[in-house]
């Protein structure tokens, strides 16, 4: 059994910002294997779950904000018996240039919340997908702000490319064939400057 837990913030008032692109290739996955979610109290979070390689997948996008999904983690490795090798944690990674994709088995939180939240129930050997958000405005803003800012246009073109990669990513961790190396997956976008749009 594996689990696919992506972090970001449950209202839709975030959907297309930074913090929520673990949210949105976790989501784009699920579309391309007919997944629905479910909102499950018992675990903090909207579960899916399907049969890939004889095998249950269980998808999850916590519901306690960001900031705790080790909550919902926790609740998921219990009811489920997993360990934290059966784990994959998806999230924007703010030290990674955006069209950067790496994946690492375990780590300290490098001043994500929702990893340190991971690392503090128990998930600090699972698997992490990190997806690079970083361009040259975090510069000029406070990271707070950036990570909730929308992506720019330049940006959501590139989307596509990035939710491709991660698809075969996730793959390959169910199959049991994702390294436990960091890795380069795409190469930087062109940087911006432009500033971020609200759709």
């Amino acid at each position: 059994m594996k689990l696919l837990l992506a972090l970001g913030n449950p209202e839709s008032r975030y959907d297309h910002s930074r913090h929520n692109v673990g949210f949105a290739s976790l989501d784009d996955w699920a579309i391309q294997n007919s997944i629905k979610f479910q909102e499950k109290s018992r675990f903090k979070a909207s579960v899916g779950e399907t049969i890939i390689e004889d095998q249950k997948v269980i998808l999850a996008k916590p519901s306690t904000y960001y900031n705790n999904s080790g909550e919902s983690m926790r609740a998921l490795a219990d009811f489920y018996q997993l360990e934290p090798q059966d784990i994959l944690i998806i999230a924007d990674d703010l030290a990674l240039p955006f069209g950067t994709i790496r994946t690492r088995l375990g780590g300290s939180g490098a001043g994500s919340n929702g990893i340190k939240s991971i690392n503090q129930h128990g998930g600090e050997a699972s698997m992490r997908l990190r997806i690079g958000v970083w361009n040259s405005l975090r510069e000029q803003i406070h990271d707070a702000d950036f990570v909730l800012s929308k992506f720019s246009r330049d940006e959501q073109e590139v989307m596509p490319a990035i939710f491709e990669a991660t698809r075969q990513l996730i793959d390959q961790f169910i199959s049991g064939k994702l390294e436990s190396t960091t890795k380069n997956i795409l190469p930087a976008a062109p940087d911006t400057n432009e500033h971020a749009t609200s759709s």
